[in-house]
């Protein structure tokens, strides 16, 4: 009798041991489903893409363990499987429409956005650092989660989810591919607030297979190089090239200075520079509006989701100041500058 008792209580400890990391695990692999649409069949992916670097853990050879690698693998899955569903949706638009709607559909912003949405930032593991409204560290998640599900499952199963579970239910894609900015105007519009000469320069001009042109021209704002862009006609190299000039702005205080520096060497007038550059990261009008609630209870909304911030707001520069003229006439001639070469 107290060999059955011993046996029965040792079986009770091994059966417990058994359930207690499932039941730990339960609660994340009900909120993978609710995000994927099916259930993980190797865990241990999906924990590595939640964990963020400043954890600090590593793995038993001593190498860090977090999402850092599997952002890289998601970020050229999502590439390949966002090319191939844009490609396949828009029948016989060119290399650069299609360049740039998914561009827009993978950028940071994009994605931070989805992940936010989608309830991806509440499962993510860090040293406490909170990361809520973290665009940047949410977008690298769900990346991470785009490279755990092609570990897990193949990238059949990445471009489902991103099909399936993306598209229509939280993005319009129509609405992103045919959302334009009109980047010249607005840098432009940032150089006469500043007094900054600015120029565009053409560096070569080619043709392509089917013989169509291909133009290739470069920001210059007071002699020092902006960025370089390329389109099939000039002034859709140039709004690429302002483009990315307006995002180096944001980002690069030195980018600025150097600017303003050889500003200063042409006019030898110390002068105090309007700093504000206009934001380019991407309004979320394309996101459709969700309801957080149980799984169970969702449906999808008929209408798109509310505008987060029109373009305007996204590029406004009510902050610049220019004494010399009003700001109707400067949006004016920057208008008419973007628009007079074709």
């Amino acid at each position: 009798m107290l060999v059955w008792y011993s046996r029965s209580m040792r079986l009770k400890d091994i059966i417990d041991r058994i359930k207690l990391p499932f039941r730990k695990e339960k609660e994340l692999f009900s909120a993978l489903y609710a995000i994927l649409g099916f259930y993980p069949r190797n865990i241990e992916y999906y924990k590595q893409a939640l964990m963020h670097k400043s954890i600090r853990k590593r793995n038993d050879k001593g190498k860090p363990l977090n999402n850092e690698r599997l952002e890289f693998l998601g970020d050229a899955i999502l590439d390949a499987a966002v090319g191939y569903i844009v490609y396949r949706h828009y029948e016989g638009k060119r290399e650069g429409f299609l360049t740039n709607t998914r561009s827009k559909l993978v950028s940071r912003d994009t994605l931070g956005k989805l992940a936010n949405e989608m309830g991806l930032g509440q499962l993510l593991v860090s040293s406490g650092h909170s990361t809520s409204h973290n665009s940047y560290v949410e977008g690298n998640a769900f990346e991470a989660l785009v490279g755990a599900i092609y570990l897990d499952r193949g990238y059949d199963a990445c471009l489902e989810f991103f099909e399936k579970r993306v598209l229509g239910k939280y993005i319009n894609l129509d609405k992103v591919a045919f959302k334009e900015v009109n980047f010249k105007s607005k840098l432009l519009e940032w150089s006469q607030k500043n007094r900054v000469r600015m120029e565009f320069q053409m560096l070569k001009q080619l043709k392509d297979d089917n013989g169509s042109p291909i133009f290739s021209f470069q920001v210059m704002l007071e002699g020092v190089e902006g960025e370089k862009g390329k389109g099939y006609s000039k002034k859709e190299a140039q709004q690429m090239a302002s483009r990315e000039t307006l995002q180096r702005l944001k980002r690069e205080p030195q980018f600025i200075d150097a600017i303003f520096n050889a500003k200063t060497e042409r006019t030898k007038m110390e002068e105090e520079p309007a700093m504000a550059v206009p934001d380019t990261e991407q309004n979320q009008d394309f996101m459709i509006e969700q309801e957080h609630q149980a799984e169970s209870d969702i449906q999808e909304s008929p209408k798109d989701s509310k505008m987060l911030e029109s373009l305007d707001d996204e590029f406004d520069l009510s902050d610049i100041s220019h004494k010399e003229k009003s700001r109707e006439d400067i949006i004016a001639e920057a208008e008419a500058a973007a628009f007079a070469e074709e």
